[in-house]
């Protein structure tokens, strides 16, 4: 062999060695967090039991589509912190509207209960108005989304505070929901109904089914039409995208708005899911979408981001979750955790656009 020859070899060598290097420290968190539950689930052989497994589809379901929503935000090089208060307040709303006729303590009496679709169009049109109205102050006065979203949860909280106290509810959890509006959300079909091994029954709720219709609209909204490709063009250049015709204001109000409509239908699906809800519910779901899709490469960079990594990000943080309690860490730890994996996936995020740079 040539001098040259080796010269090649040995840089072609060095090229590959580094390639394996930048694939092992880029996808270093998602590495992490499948060696943690491989090893949960040779100490914990119940971890991957049909019923817990299970157990980890209907929790991603469950949360999935607040990290849909908020992700279109982090396309934009934003966030959205209002979206837990969003979930919360479209909760509370979908329990007291649908509250049973004969429940004690009716929150509405004089109302009844409402259409289960009435209800589905107030609180998914409210969550977008939320998303409205955070998407105009971002995009017509400058304001970074932190602030912006900040600003609107407080307003939100105050508003669930006054909310929950309204009617004759009197502060109380708003239970007491109509069964056909829980049989709508965590009901389930005979065709998801299956053997456990152990002479019971595992089901999968409606609202699984629910979760993949929607992710799969999302797919379309991003992939296929002119709205999305606006939202990433928006997000990777807002100058270059201003000067191909695209509508900055329109753009980033319907981003949002959009958003929003995912809140609300998670406010919705949360409500009948929990059957008791408070002013504390939807706290703290923005960590978790915003974690998940920084887990499934939505950069805050902006511009980049699919629908199959918010996936993948969701059922990640799900596994995590659902594995460390069986090796006995302390549920109180959950906060610690999900602040590190967002610090931690937001300097591997920093480190790829550095290195593009």
């Amino acid at each position: 062999m040539s001098n040259e020859s080796k010269s090649l070899a040995a840089k072609s060598g060095k090229l590959d060695a580094k390639r394996i290097g930048d694939l092992l420290v880029n996808n270093a968190l998602i590495i992490i967090m499948l060696v943690v539950a491989g090893y949960v689930a040779v100490t914990q052989p119940s971890f991957l039991s049909p019923r817990s497994l299970i157990n980890l589809l209907t929790l991603t379901a469950a949360y999935l589509p607040v990290a849909l929503g908020i992700a279109g935000c982090i396309v934009l090089t934003g966030t959205d912190l209002s979206a837990g208060r969003a979930v919360g307040i479209t909760a509370c709303i979908s329990a007291s509207l649908l509250q049973a006729a004969d429940a004690a303590n009716k929150m509405w009496p004089n109302i009844g209960t409402l259409p289960i679709p009435l209800v589905i169009v107030i609180v998914v049109a409210l969550g977008a108005l939320i998303g409205a109205f955070n998407g105009f102050f971002v995009a017509k006065f400058k304001l970074h989304p932190f602030i912006v979203t900040l600003a609107t949860q407080l307003i939100l909280y105050t508003v669930l505070l006054l909310y929950v106290q309204a009617g004759n509810n009197n502060g109380m959890a708003i239970s007491g929901l109509d069964a056909g509006y829980r049989n709508f959300v965590v009901g389930n079909p005979p065709l998801l109904t299956f053997p456990d091994g152990q002479g019971g029954q595992l089901q999968i709720p409606n609202f699984v089914i629910y979760a993949v219709l929607l992710t799969a609209l999302m797919w379309f909204i991003w992939n296929k039409t002119t709205f999305g490709k606006n939202m990433f063009a928006l997000g990777a250049n807002e100058e270059a995208a201003k000067v191909s015709g695209v509508n900055v204001l329109g753009t980033t109000i319907a981003v949002f708005a959009l958003a929003g409509a995912m809140y609300g239908w998670a406010g919705f699906i949360e409500s009948a899911r929990i059957a008791s809800n408070t002013a504390n519910t939807g706290l703290n779901y923005e960590l978790d979408a915003i974690a998940a899709c920084v887990i499934g490469g939505v950069s805050f960079v902006g511009g980049i981001g699919k629908i199959s990594g918010i996936v993948i990000g969701v059922i990640m943080l799900r596994l995590i979750f659902v594995a460390l309690p069986l090796v006995g860490m302390d549920q109180n730890l959950q906060y610690a955790i999900k602040g590190g994996i967002i610090l931690f996936a937001c300097a591997l995020d920093m480190r790829k656009y550095l290195v593009k740079k």
